[in-house]
């Protein structure tokens, strides 16, 4: 299959949706978090390896290979070489974006994090990251999960290859949903983000670089249409 139908990705996304909703009514947010952390807080906090490793090391790794995609977009190296400089500009810029786009969602919400909830030894209590007017005592500016998006940013590579090299794209895909799930993991047993904040961090990457993807093909279409009228 050389390139997924829009009906297809319609079709996934809303099921992909559909299921994150579900999982928000189901209450396991909680039941989750609490596999790791109690009164007495979160034993994994400050665990060397997490912090140090999953969670420092891998936002540097992160921002390091956004960087190389950044240079790469002038020059290309590796599997870069078989994009055009428009879809190479395209994935540097989708990635960046993704980043922002989380941060500046964190900014303005009001859920706190599992560590912060007085269940867990905190001040704060449990409130729905969809409560948007409600605040639950806590810091809040939990909501999407920023280090996630280290691995999530990365999905508008599946967009960027799928038309050249789809298989490429496919097992990009996977490689960016499996950082983002796998960074999601290690902060959860830290107690720093529910599970629902991974999912969702995933299901907004996967949006913003659709959506990006769409407006760079209209735009690469329109250039296309005026070159031709130019010369006819």
């Amino acid at each position: 299959m050389h390139n997924v139908s829009a009906r297809t990705l319609v079709l996934a996304t809303a099921g992909l949706t559909l299921a994150l909703l579900g999982w928000d009514y189901s209450g396991l947010d909680l039941t989750l978090a609490r596999w790791f952390g109690g009164p007495a807080g979160f034993p994994l906090h400050d665990a060397w390896w997490l912090e140090n490793v999953a969670h420092e090391g891998g936002r540097r790794l992160a921002w390091a290979i956004a960087l190389a995609l950044c240079l790469g977009a002038w020059w290309p190296v590796g599997p870069l070489r078989r994009l055009a400089f428009n879809r190479r500009l395209q994935l540097a810029s989708t990635t960046l974006l993704a980043v922002a786009l989380i941060s500046i969602l964190k900014s303005f919400n009001h859920t706190s994090c599992p560590w912060d909830l007085a269940e867990f030894g905190g001040v704060a209590h449990y409130v729905s990251h969809w409560a948007l007017a409600q605040t639950d005592g806590g810091p809040g500016r939990c909501f999407p999960a920023g280090h996630a998006s280290a691995g999530f940013a990365f999905v508008g590579g599946y967009f960027a290859f799928r038309g050249r090299a789809p298989h490429l794209a496919r097992a990009w895909l996977v490689a960016a949903v499996a950082a983002g799930l796998a960074l999601g993991w290690s902060q959860q047993m830290r107690g720093a983000h529910f599970m629902s904040h991974t999912l969702w961090t995933g299901w907004v990457c996967w949006c913003l670089a659709w959506a990006l993807d769409v407006a760079w093909s209209w735009a690469e279409h329109r250039h296309l249409l005026a070159e031709t009228e130019l010369f006819e």
